[in-house]
């Protein structure tokens, strides 16, 4: 895995690939070959020289702790690598070394450099966030009409369906996703602006060269350089954030599912899976821990980010320099929650034999709104919670079922008869518009994918 030690528990194997030196000096060095190749085109640099240039740019062949180094005293890390590369290309032609880097300036190569990472990224998530949006429509469907106790204040309600609570996920979760997308579409522009954002150097040929950049980098060519515009990325990461807490959401609720005293359902074990150093019998919500650490991350570093924000007329100190290990964390970050929450989807074990139980646990206290609405015709609203309030304290004293103690009291049965009593704390009788609910968020979600 390409993570260091401490950044494995914040990101994903091909995260942290598209995030490795290797792959950001590579991003960098890609940058300086499609300049090259752009302005060849537009006859600013000879060919042979842009080919000489291609020829050299293979982060393999740098020295990469030297090329770190190098970036902190430079203050940007295109100063050491456009040096670097520009010494490879020497070596081999001399007259192509002064070509490198034609017309650019550090901040380009930075901005460009992070933006393709991003489109890296993207497909990467959007793979798993819709490996986890399937998984969760199938998971919805299957159990539309498992029941369990509905929990407010983390206390027990009336009665939902299993299915409706993961269509409520998969409905935030989409509708992140989709914000995610859009806001990565708008952010990834590449950034070519030169010294003060007029790419004067190149006189006439600025917006040619520029035109061709983008064909070469295949991204689209922004209106005019951004370097000290920074809210198409400050959406992006608004976004992720957004994304992380929806899917931070799911994850508590399944980690509070798995109590031991609950136990409602159950993340996919394995080898090595969610267990204890020191206590065999446990079986831990480890994707869910992963994902609401995520969710606690990223706030602060989405914070970061907007902070970095005010960024001073052409060109920024400090600002944009501290972005590249927060975006980088951030996406990593919103990456582990999605593919954390998609194998916890594609694999959860649900039990609707224990959701039953832990209905029929309440004694039937869950249906004590039922009751009332259903006394409330005869006696009135206030009378009703009232008589229902006394009757929930002698349930409980006596550890008697709601229903039981119902029928017994006179007010009661003179008012319902003793087949309404009887069904009363029937679960599925008591479920209102849930599967309507449900049915409507997945139809939202199959709608839009059928529009797209």
């Amino acid at each position: 895995m390409a993570a260091r030690l401490i950044e494995s528990l914040a990101t994903t194997e091909p995260l942290a690939e598209v995030f490795s030196d290797s792959s950001v000096l590579q991003a960098m060095l890609d940058f300086e070959v499609a300049l090259a190749r752009a302005e060849a085109g537009a006859g600013v640099v000879p060919k042979s020289a842009a080919d000489r240039i291609a020829a050299a740019a293979h982060a393999r062949e740098f020295d990469i702790p030297a090329l770190a180094r190098s970036m902190i005293r430079s203050g940007t890390p295109g100063i050491p690598v456009v040096k670097a590369l520009t010494e490879k290309v020497r070596a081999a032609a001399p007259e192509a070394a002064g070509w490198v880097h034609w017309g650019a300036t550090s901040q380009d190569v930075a901005d460009t450099a992070l933006v393709l990472l991003l489109k890296r990224s993207q497909t990467i998530l959007v793979g798993d966030l819709k490996r986890l949006e399937e998984a969760l429509f199938t998971l919805s469907e299957q159990h539309k009409a498992t029941v369990m106790l509905g929990r407010t204040l983390m206390q027990a309600a009336p009665p939902v369906t299993f299915g409706l609570k993961v269509a409520g996920w998969l409905g935030a979760v989409n509708r992140s996703s989709k914000r995610v997308e859009s806001a990565f579409d708008e952010a990834l522009v590449f950034q070519f602006g030169g010294a003060s954002g007029t790419l004067a150097s190149l006189a006439d040929k600025g917006t040619m060269v520029a035109r061709a950049l983008a064909e070469e980098l295949g991204l689209p060519c922004p209106d005019a350089p951004w370097h000290t515009h920074r809210d198409r990325l400050a959406n992006l990461v608004c976004c992720c954030g957004v994304l992380t807490a929806s899917l931070g959401k799911m994850a508590r609720d399944i980690s509070l599912l798995m109590q031991s005293e609950v136990a409602e359902v159950a993340e996919p074990g394995g080898e090595g899976r969610g267990g204890s150093s020191t206590m065999p019998h446990k079986r831990n919500p480890i994707a869910c821990a992963l994902t609401l650490a995520a969710a606690e991350r990223v706030p602060g570093l989405v914070a970061s980010f907007l902070s970095a924000m005010v960024q001073e007329h052409e060109r920024a100190v400090g600002g944009w320099q501290s972005e590249w290990p927060t975006v980088a964390s951030v996406v990593q970050s919103t990456g582990s929650a999605a593919a954390s929450m998609a194998e916890v989807a594609e694999g959860l074990s649900v039990d609707p034999a224990r959701m039953r139980q832990n209905i029929a646990n309440t004694r039937g206290l869950i249906f004590a709104e039922r009751a009332m609405m259903l006394l409330a015709a005869e006696l009135g609203r206030d009378a009703a919670h009232k008589l229902l309030e006394d009757a929930i304290q002698k349930s409980i004293a006596q550890n008697t079922d709601l229903s039981t103690l119902l029928a017994e009291l006179p007010q009661v049965s003179s008012r319902l008869n003793r087949s309404v009593l009887e069904q009363l704390e029937i679960p599925e009788q008591y479920l209102g518009s849930a599967e309507a609910f449900r049915e409507a968020l997945l139809n939202s979600i199959t709608s839009k994918k059928e529009e797209q």
